[in-house]
């Protein structure tokens, strides 16, 4: 996030939420592909695409982000000129 005034920042719950719903869901799926009933290399195979769908999705959600502050506008209405 930015530090220009009034930028919004998250609550620490909501913080703590999102940290808790990741760590849960990435649990959950190791869970299932090791308890999955298929030879190593096709859990193997699959705990690679979950790895790289995470990855991926912090990229894609980075870029989202650096775009839209970068096409937000760098002053403040009540900005001296």
């Amino acid at each position: 996030m930015s530090d220009t005034p009034g930028s919004k920042q998250n609550t620490a719950a909501f913080y703590g939420q999102a940290v808790a719903s990741f760590a849960v869901a990435m649990a959950a799926t190791a869970i299932g592909i090791y308890q999955l009933s298929a030879d190593a290399w096709v859990r193997g195979f699959l705990a690679i695409a979950v790895l790289y769908l995470v990855t991926s999705s912090f990229t894609l959600a980075k870029v989202i982000r650096d775009r839209q502050e970068g096409a937000a506008p760098s002053y403040t209405p009540f900005e001296k000129h």
